[in-house]
């Protein structure tokens, strides 16, 4: 944010320099510096758009309660298919991946802020400690920080893939002693009123890309033609239009947030 600060100071300085100094060496070289400045301003922002965001957030929304539920999805993609799986909560298919843990240190963070647990979903044994929270608009902002550090939270996705497709036997053990992901981004929902929440609700959600070995992706092909039972290979289309198509009569139910992985 300092950065962003720098650049847009420095930008406007320029500008009026350059106004005031029209037809002159001076005027000239302002006017190029305000120039060299707009690419590497317009970077920052965009890279900081979501704190940003957050930060409005915070005062547009501060005596609120607000819903938060973060969580990492899996891109799974062999020969132009995804795989997604059958829900345990919900009956919809959807991407491998679920909602974060969070740490004693997290929580102790949580509690810092007034965090409260979301009533939304049961706590029990599988949900618990699950990144999904109440919090004040007010302190939207910091909680978003303190989500960017990394600290006090789950910090990698491999635990779902490991619940989700080698403990259901989806995927044998034996190629997948460990696995290779990229980063692909975070998308953040706006925020929205939520009927079922009964509040504001924000939707956060981390990409990651599996990066499979031959042997894995060898393991990945062999159930391209498996029943669509507990879990399914997809298409962008299937997937975009939730499992509805023109000319057919089945529709197969998969979540909105799949959409994400595509």
């Amino acid at each position: 944010m300092l950065r962003i600060t720098a650049y847009l100071a420095s930008s406007v300085a320029l500008l009026v320099l350059g106004f005031s100094f029209q037809n002159s060496t001076i005027g000239d070289l302002a006017t190029g510096g305000f120039l060299a400045l707009v690419v590497p301003a317009v970077i920052a922002i965009n890279g900081e758009k979501e704190s940003i965001r957050m930060r409005w957030y915070s005062v547009r929304y501060r005596s609120k309660m607000v819903r938060i539920s973060a969580a990492y999805l899996f891109r799974i993609k062999i020969d132009g298919m995804y795989l997604l799986v059958r829900g345990s909560r919900f009956p919809h298919y959807q991407p491998v991946g679920g909602v974060f843990k969070v740490s004693p240190k997290g929580q102790y963070f949580l509690a810092s802020i007034g965090a409260q647990d979301d009533d939304l979903i049961p706590i029990d044994q599988t949900s618990e400690s699950d990144l999904r929270i109440r919090v004040r608009g007010a302190n939207l902002s910091r909680f978003y920080n303190w989500f960017e550090s990394r600290s006090g939270r789950e910090d990698a996705p491999w635990r779902e893939f490991q619940e989700e497709l080698i403990s259901t036997s989806i995927l044998p053990s034996n190629p997948f002693p460990y696995i290779f992901h990229e980063y692909q981004g975070r998308i953040v929902d706006r925020i929205r009123f939520s009927p079922y929440a009964n509040s504001h609700e924000i939707i956060m959600a981390d990409v990651y890309e599996l990066l499979p070995t031959r042997e894995q992706e060898d393991a990945l092909r062999s159930t391209l033609t498996a029943p669509r039972e507990k879990f399914g290979w997809f298409t962008s289309e299937e997937i975009s239009r939730r499992g509805v198509l023109p000319g057919t009569t089945n529709v197969i139910p998969i979540a909105e947030h799949a959409q994400k992985i595509i």
